[in-house]
């Protein structure tokens, strides 16, 4: 690897949607430092933290229609039975729901966690209280997709959180989507439940961390005892 490759690497990709985000930012840096150095220099690290917040950096996805992939980058909040959103059509009866938390530094691009038919995507309003607390899955702001996989129903829920305000989602529904593909984005922390069917057995726990695209969350046809962890 020449030198060129090496700052091309250390560069990674933005995603559009902050385009006007960013832009904002640095204007109204220009505008603070007109007044300011200070305010300039507040503002320069407020529109880094923006730019770096809109990252959308590549991921090696395994390609296996047994696995279930994180939707999101953030720690893994909780994992056990829950009914999922009653607009999603998927009745009363509790499926294995795997949350992840994504704070604001983490990366908001969320990715397709198995691979299948969009069945159904469904937006609702609500509150925007802390995405940690897991009455969060029902009061929330939210929208859901609905995947009909080769292993059978999952669905993927972005969840508002307390800062965020924008769930940005550019599935569609009848269209198709590859395990690990980009579906939608979040601004300013939030939250990704996933629900699964019965045959699909949690591979993680609770404060780990999970990384978008990569992290096998779950798995179909293993054995349903809960991983073992340890905090080193």
């Amino acid at each position: 690897m020449n030198l060129v490759d090496t700052v091309k690497n250390a560069f990674v990709p933005i995603h559009r949607e902050g385009y006007p985000f960013i832009a904002a930012f640095g204007a109204g840096t220009l505008l603070l430092g007109y007044f300011s150095s200070i305010l300039f220099w507040i503002g320069l690290i407020l529109t880094a933290w923006c730019a770096y917040f809109f990252r959308d950096p590549e991921r090696v996805t395994p390609v296996d229609d047994r696995l279930v992939i994180s939707p999101a980058d953030g720690v893994v909040s909780a994992v056990g039975p829950a009914i999922p959103p009653r607009e999603l059509g998927l009745g009363t009866t509790e499926m294995t729901r795997v949350s992840v938390f994504m704070d604001v530094f983490s990366c908001h691009v969320n990715r397709a966690p198995v691979r299948g038919r969009i069945t159904r995507i469904e937006h609702r309003p609500g509150k925007f209280l802390n995405a940690e607390l897991d009455k969060a899955s029902q009061e929330n702001e939210r929208n859901g997709v609905v995947i009909e996989s080769p292993n059978g129903t999952v669905a993927a829920v972005q969840i508002a959180g307390l800062v965020a305000r924008r769930i940005v989602c550019w599935a569609e529904t009848g269209g198709t989507l590859a395990i690990g593909e980009r579906f939608g984005l979040i601004r300013f922390g939030s939250r990704v439940d996933v629900f699964l069917p019965a045959n699909a057995a949690p591979r993680v726990a609770v404060g780990q961390t999970a990384v978008a695209g990569e992290t096998v969350i779950a798995e179909f046809g293993g054995a349903q005892a809960a991983p073992l962890v340890r905090i080193s």
